[in-house]
């Protein structure tokens, strides 16, 4: 049986679809966060952000179901400095966006784009992935887990807004 998902790398044909799917990524998050800008407003800069750090040791694939654009994933490799932590710690594979289109979500094309950068980025020599979401989109959360994620740090905000 013929696998109805192809996962991709990007060409610069997708770039106006990528950038749709920037908005509505960006548009999910903002209703989960204020602090989120417009998609509209960010999706050209964000895109050719995304474009130069996948060219350089990453990947940005896309998913398609019937040649029909079904999703995205970017990833690349990190490097920190942090002196509390190993060398492999420090140096990892990051997956920075996964967005799959409404029409096709429910069909595991997040797992298998989660795998198809995992494989890219083993082949870069790192031993670790980590993926980032807001706490407060269990979609992710729970498709990251089933992907074999498990919380590493978590990330405490107070909003100062009217402190005095």
């Amino acid at each position: 049986m013929n696998d109805p998902i192809t996962i991709r790398p990007a060409t610069a044909s997708d770039r106006p679809l990528l950038r749709g799917a920037i908005i509505l990524l960006q548009d999910c998050e903002r209703q989960l966060h204020a602090t989120r800008l417009p998609g509209e407003q960010i999706a050209d800069t964000y895109l050719a952000w995304i474009e130069r750090r996948a060219a350089d040791n990453g990947a940005l694939l896309v998913a398609e179901i019937q040649s029909i654009f079904a999703g995205f994933a970017a990833g690349w490799v990190e490097q920190d400095d942090n002196v509390a932590e190993t060398v492999d710690s420090n140096r990892f594979g990051y997956i920075s966006d996964i967005c799959v289109m409404p029409a096709y979500r429910g069909q595991r094309i997040a797992l298998r784009l989660i795998n198809n950068l995992e494989q890219h980025l083993r082949r870069a020599g790192v031993t670790r992935l980590r993926i980032a979401s807001l706490a407060t989109n269990a979609t992710a959360r729970a498709a990251y887990q089933r992907a074999g994620f498990v919380p590493y740090e978590i990330i405490y905000e107070k909003s100062m807004r009217g402190a005095g």
